[in-house]
């Protein structure tokens, strides 16, 4: 799931931007691997290849995904297999065991961290941009390389992003002026945002509508944070007598706890999905929804948006929502927030292997990752975020309700943090994630040893 501080105050809420300049130039998009970069070889015949992103289900970029993928099948003859998924631990672990079993897609969308360590690691299965460029120069040239998210394993840089990503705490306001509640502001306290969970669950609301046995992660990363800083939220923790981070872990989880043993949490949080949880906080049933800045689109959804048809949201509906910081304590302060960029499209070594479909590979990541399509996807997700070196900018008169406080909120941060869970990957997860954190609140499990047991997979992982 990241910046310097410039960069957090260009994360916002679906923005509306005009990129500077159009899409890079690119080797011909018909060069095979074996020609060199100046030669003009026969145009192939029309091929298929079979991409896999994120971009699925309420994402806010999911009907320009389709409407990028139908323009650039358009524009080339070429043919899109999609496999499109929503992101969660199960579809991270689907991918992971397709290039184990020599079943990858020819482009994927994925995480840039260590949730693609497995098929960098020894002879990599995707391919680095540096050998791409070696026979296509201008492949992202539009980008900054110093952004591209440079992989754990080797340094080296293999995918390229399009736009980053914020972590915020969405507010239902017709639930908190029910129950006499302000909304939570940047001086907000983590003791304070106690006192109002209380208050909304003695009226009869659920105070957080989250789903604990599907998707953790957003409150495990934010609790953390609590008892860190921005320039040390992303160090794993060790077993060393007195490690910060260690006891970080176990205090953040702690207070994960204490929200599910006060009943701030739904009594189902544990085996309800996601989107069940959802639709409690859209429905008027719960208070907060902590998530990322691709909720935005959800959220309108649920106030009448209709991607498909290009129907905005209902503004009487969306001004019934908002999003603002998550209240911090200790030294992280509320206005310090988790934000950046994680994700990128990665070319395999199995497409790239095939001259026809590497010539389509690197001309659906050169289109999907121009400034323009950059700019619509950052429009749409919420976010300034991205590694163009045109940059983009933001058109306030075009943003709804929702989206400007989201603009607020991020150029109101007063430091930024990657998640850091995208330092360990897959089952070494398991322990504080899925199953991990249900077995956790209901006592089943002990939070420190399921840090220790965190600490002692991600060693075996790393052999």
């Amino acid at each position: 799931m990241k910046k310097a501080l410039a960069l957090v105050l260009a994360v916002a809420m679906s923005l509306s931007l005009v990129a500077c300049g159009g899409a890079p130039s690119s080797a011909p998009a018909s060069q095979p691997a074996s020609q060199p970069a100046d030669s003009t070889p026969a145009a192939p015949a029309p091929t298929s290849i079979r991409v896999v992103t994120t971009y699925a289900g309420t994402d806010s970029n999911a009907q320009n995904y389709k409407d990028a993928v139908a323009a650039w099948e358009k524009e080339t003859g070429n043919t899109v297999e999609d496999a499109t998924a929503t992101s969660n631990e199960e579809f991270k672990a689907q991918v992971l065991a397709d290039f184990e079993t020599g079943s990858e897609p020819d482009v994927l969308f994925f995480f840039n961290g260590a949730d693609s360590n497995s098929f960098i690691e020894g002879t990599p299965k995707v391919v680095s941009i540096d050998e791409i460029r070696s026979v296509y120069p201008d492949y992202a040239s539009n980008m900054k390389d110093d952004m591209l998210g440079a992989s754990p394993v080797d340094g080296k840089n293999y995918s390229v992003p399009v736009n980053g990503f914020w972590e915020g705490l969405f507010v239902n306001k017709d639930v908190l002026e029910a129950c006499g509640v302000q909304v939570p502001d940047a001086n907000t306290t983590w003791d304070q945002f106690m006192e109002m969970c209380e208050t909304i669950k003695g009226k009869g609301y659920t105070p957080i509508a989250t789903s604990l046995g599907e998707i953790p992660h957003y409150w495990f990363e934010y609790c953390i944070y609590n008892f860190l800083a921005p320039a040390t939220h992303n160090v794993l923790p060790t077993k060393d007598a007195g490690n910060a981070q260690h006891q970080a872990w176990i205090d953040g989880i702690g207070d994960i706890k204490a929200l599910y043993e006060a009943g701030y949490l739904p009594k189902n949080t544990t085996s309800a999905k996601d989107d069940e949880m959802f639709a409690l906080f859209t429905g008027g049933k719960a208070a907060f929804w902590l998530d990322g800045s691709w909720k935005v689109n959800g959220v309108a959804a649920a106030c009448g948006a209709d991607a498909d048809n290009n129907i905005p949201a209902d503004e009487e509906q969306l001004s019934h929502f908002t999003v603002t910081y998550v209240p911090g304590k200790n030294n992280r302060k509320t206005t310090d927030i988790i934000a950046g960029l994680s994700s990128g499209y990665f070319i395999t070594q199995k497409a790239w292997a095939d001259p026809d479909k590497q010539a389509a590979a690197v001309s659906f990541v050169q289109f999907m990752t121009s400034d323009e399509q950059v700019a619509k996807f950052c429009e749409a997700s919420g976010n300034l975020t991205t590694a163009l070196k045109a940059g983009v900018k933001v058109d306030d008169s075009k943003l709804n309700s929702l989206q400007k406080a989201g603009l607020d909120m991020a150029n109101g941060a007063t430091g930024t943090a990657g998640a850091v869970q995208d330092q360990f990957q897959g089952e070494t997860r398991n322990p504080v994630f899925v199953p991990g954190m249900a077995n956790i609140v209901t006592g089943k499990a002990d939070i420190a040893a399921s840090v220790d047991e965190v600490i002692d997979l991600i060693a075996a992982a790393q052999g």
